[in-house]
């Protein structure tokens, strides 16, 4: 396997972990991964595969509700992600 085939492997994972209980959470953190994961820095990459670890409600409060994150270290890449669903 070539390195283009594992990143679309990592790629197909994550958009199954985008799958959520809420419909809502689906569309953004979806949308989110297809147009600016790529983008991202590694270290946000990294962030926003552990978001994907957090249950439902606390990614909704987040990235919909506008609470701040409890950790700060994942300020910027709830902004993005906020970014992308006033687009």
């Amino acid at each position: 396997m070539n390195i283009q085939d594992s990143d679309l492997s990592n790629i197909d994972r994550l958009r199954w972990q985008c799958r959520r209980g809420m419909l809502e959470l689906d569309v953004l953190l979806e949308a989110f991964l297809e147009q600016h994961y790529s983008e991202l820095s590694p270290r946000l990459q990294r962030l926003f595969i552990q978001l994907l670890g957090f249950p439902d409600p606390v990614i909704h409060a987040w990235c919909v509700g506008g609470e701040p994150p409890d950790d700060e270290e994942f300020s910027e890449l709830i902004a993005a992600i906020r970014e992308t669903s006033a687009c």
